[in-house]
């Protein structure tokens, strides 16, 4: 797709999202089923996902793992965003790949150690790019993937999230 391309494509709807903001705020929808076996059958539009216990928390490696999930889903808002940008900025690019790094320490979310925390203590996310585009727009960029990349930012500021539970009745 070229710069063009992308811009007809996005104009009206952004100018229907400046027009109406409200028209712009989409709830977008996640569901698993959850079994007995300490794994949660997630659906997503290719197909559905088995999500088990990383082998690191006792699990055997044969399901999805959700921290890897939320690496791969990091990594491919922040591949496709990088790919629209530079689209938009007219960069060439030959090669790209965007590699992100959790680092988990797993005696937290095992309740094996009270100090350790529950969840990525750091994240590390790194684009390797081949373009004879100059340094410094590569570099800005990367910057603006990072700007508009739904999950980066969401890592970044996390909202509040909200917790329900529904009890359903037992037949």
């Amino acid at each position: 797709m070229t710069a063009d391309e992308l811009k007809a494509l996005q104009t009206p709807i952004k100018e229907r999202y400046r027009d109406d903001p409200e028209s712009a705020v989409h709830v977008m929808v996640a569901e698993g089923r959850i079994s007995g076996d300490q794994t949660c059958r997630v659906a997503t539009p290719t197909g559905e996902v088995d999500a088990g216990l990383h082998p690191a928390a006792g699990g055997s490696g044969e399901w999805a793992c959700s921290g890897d999930m939320l690496l791969q889903s990091l990594i491919a808002c922040a591949g496709v965003t990088f790919s629209a940008v530079a689209t938009a900025m007219g960069i060439s690019v030959d090669e790209a790949t965007v590699r992100a790094e959790g680092e988990l320490d797993f005696r937290g979310t095992l309740g094996a150690a009270k100090d350790a925390p529950i969840g990525f203590r750091n994240i590390r996310m790194t684009f390797d790019v081949k373009s004879d585009a100059p340094e410094e727009k590569i570099q800005k960029l990367v910057q603006l993937a990072e700007r508009y990349c739904v999950i980066f930012q969401t890592l970044q500021n996390p909202p509040p999230i909200e917790v329900r539970t529904n009890l359903l009745p037992v037949k």
